[in-house]
Order: C-alpha cells, then structure tokens, then sequence
C-alpha cells in the first residue's frame, strides 16, 4: 500500500513538473515576455517578468490542485480581466506568429499539398481533446 502512494505521489509530481515545465516553455518559445519587454522598454526588470511567470505557474498549478474558490468584489475584477484579456491577447498574436512554421513543417514531412490536412487534424485533434474533458471530467 505504501509502495503504491510513493509511486503515485511520484508520477503526479513528474506529471505537474512536465506540465508546468512545458507551460513555461511554451511561453517562452512564442516569445512573449521578450516582445512584452521590447515593447514596454522595461529591460531592466527581466528579472521581475521571470518572477512573476514562474510565480504565476506556481500559483496557478497550486491552486487546481486545491480547488480555490472565493469572492472578489467587482472593483478587484476589473484589473484582473483586463490582465487576464491582454495575456489571450498576447498569446494569440504570439500563435499568429508561430503558425509561420506550418509550411515549414509541412515541407519537412512532406506534406506540402495538403497542409490543409496538417491544420485541420490539429484543429479536430483539440476540438475532440475540449470534447473528452467537458464530457468526462466536468461535473454538471
């Protein structure tokens, strides 16, 4: 019974360290934070942009793994939508940008022709994984 709590307690821990090592990549590869830098001219406060993304991957991974709930009143929303709506932002444009590696790809695979295909199945391929996780996992 021990030897299987341990062995949960370490693909769980393995799990989130992947899953958050991975988020925080994948900030970093769309290039958000240099952008963000470049744009505002705030060079010399990188340091308290990687702060505040690791923190943020932090808090986030804590709190799903507590389920916290609370009550904010409306003037504490605003802020934190507005942050929340300009980081979407940010990370669609950040996508816009990526989507250049498609026909990258699409030569490398060799799929040139059909890159339609390429696109479409990673579309179907996140519809169907929202679909699996709305269906099984969220109870109504």
């Amino acid at each position: 019974m021990a030897v299987e709590a341990l062995f949960a307690i370490f693909i769980g821990l393995s799990g989130g360290l992947a899953v958050g090592s991975g988020l925080v990549a994948f900030i970093t590869v769309l290039g958000i934070i240099p952008r963000l830098v470049q744009l505002t001219k705030t060079q010399k406060a990188i340091q308290a942009y990687e702060i505040a993304v690791i923190t943020g991957a932090v808090i986030g991974s804590i709190a799903t793994l507590h389920d916290i709930k609370g009550t904010f009143p409306a003037v504490l929303t605003i802020p934190v939508g507005l942050a929340a709506g300009m980081f979407v932002g940010m990370l669609a444009a950040a996508l816009t940008e990526v989507l250049n590696v498609f026909p990258i790809l699409a030569r490398r695979v060799g799929m040139e022709k059909n890159i339609i295909v390429l696109v479409m199945a990673i579309v179907f391929g996140k519809i169907l994984g929202s679909l699996f996780h709305w269906i099984f996992f969220v109870k109504f």
